[in-house]
């Protein structure tokens, strides 16, 4: 009677169908629910000649390339544009030289900032790109001499070496963090021998371009003087190369979605502990081991421990400033230095002085390194 009484039990429930373990205990429902479609298999990432490198980082690789290009090209020759077709002085120009070179390094912040809360490392590059290709046309047509006049051609260099700094500056926290997006955890050491490979291509792009744009605006004559709409105009369309190619490996790409600013949050939780610290200084409060740690009450510990590792690193940035206003002035003072040299012996033009710094880093020691990084990873093509 208990094998004919269990076998009953089921008809005695018309909505019970084949229930597994994990939906026996879900409510019963009258309304017929629709199968969920089957999820797509995770497809892995396509990889460079058989090796654990994604295919996605070529196309990141070669825009860095051709976008190092595009600003160092430009910026060769750019002094002595001021100089020699705008007629400003030589203090006026360098002046401008360096306001528009320390905007390029303000607006990465403003580049990190769109990227992280709105719209993601991928948006951001291909939008501030085509802002960065606006300001190459403008300052291009502002190198036309038949193209109005002094005025027409100073408002035209100002506003595109704007758009060019927005352009530069928004894009540069974003490329190199989205190529290591494109890896997975455990290609940790081929995430850092990118990172290599990239930096090399920074200092390539570099290098080759002030070699080329300096040739092209003294050996090159264009509307009877100096052809700087030449040397502007093809940095410009590096530029373009360089945006074309990482929109064409837009459907390889990991675009992982914003995930909040993390500068407002670092500002937020700075702001927070000193405020906390000064309405809690009675000495009956015992002290905390850090100041940061007055953030406790609403900020996470490992935030709070990423503050704190921060504010022991920027100790080592002081002494910065001090190199970098040596080493940019081989755009300024020592461009303009060198216009008054004896440049016979090494037959080279003034403009060329820029490129010691990336010369330097492409020593063999550090192709060696580059190429023992890769060797070490079998191609099976």
């Amino acid at each position: 009677m208990l094998e004919g009484k269990e076998s009953k039990e089921p008809a005695m429930n018309p909505f019970q169908k084949n229930e597994s373990k994990e939906t026996l205990f879900s409510p019963v429902s009258t309304e017929e629910v629709p199968p969920r479609p089957p999820s797509p298999p995770k497809q892995s990432s396509r990889k460079i000649c058989g090796s654990s490198y994604p295919l996605s980082i070529a196309f990141i690789v070669v825009n860095e390339f051709c976008e190092r290009f595009s600003y160092y090209g430009m910026k060769a020759v750019l002094t002595l544009y001021f100089l020699y077709f705008l007629h400003w002085s030589e203090d006026t120009s360098t002046s401008v030289y360096h306001a528009f070179s320390s905007l390029c390094y303000f607006t990465p912040i403003l580049g990190a900032a769109i990227a992280d809360s709105w719209l993601g490392k991928f948006k951001t590059i291909i939008y501030l790109s085509l802002v960065y290709v606006l300001g190459h046309v403008l300052k291009s047509l502002g190198a036309i001499p038949i193209l109005g006049g002094k005025m027409a051609h100073i408002i035209l260099s100002l506003l595109g070496l704007s758009l060019i700094a927005l352009g530069t500056g928004g894009i540069k926290p974003c490329v190199a963090a989205f190529g290591g997006d494109q890896f997975e955890e455990k290609h940790a050491e081929e995430r850092t021998r990118y990172f290599s490979v990239f930096y090399l291509s920074i200092n390539a792009g570099s290098l080759i371009s002030t070699f080329i744009t300096p040739m092209l605006r003294g050996d090159v004559q264009c509307f009877g003087e100096d052809c700087y709409a030449l040397a502007f105009g093809v940095p410009g369309l590096l530029m373009v190369i360089a945006l074309v190619v990482f929109a064409m490996g837009s459907k390889m790409y990991k675009k992982p979605p914003p995930k909040g600013n993390i500068v407002a949050q670092v500002i937020k939780c700075i702001g927070f502990a000193i405020s906390n610290r000064f309405k809690n200084r009675s000495r009956n409060i015992p002290r905390r081991q850090h100041w940061l740690d007055w953030a406790t009450e609403k900020y996470p510990k490992q935030l709070i421990m990423d503050v704190k590792a921060l504010t022991r690193i920027l100790f080592l940035y002081i002494p910065l400033p001090m190199f970098w206003a040596l080493l940019d002035q081989q755009g300024s003072r020592w461009t303009l230095q060198a216009t008054k040299m004896n440049g016979d012996l090494a037959h080279l033009p003034s403009a060329n002085i820029a490129r010691s710094h990336p010369k330097s880093v492409l020593s063999p020691k550090y192709l060696y390194r580059v190429f023992l990084c890769f060797s070490q990873t079998r191609c099976r093509c």
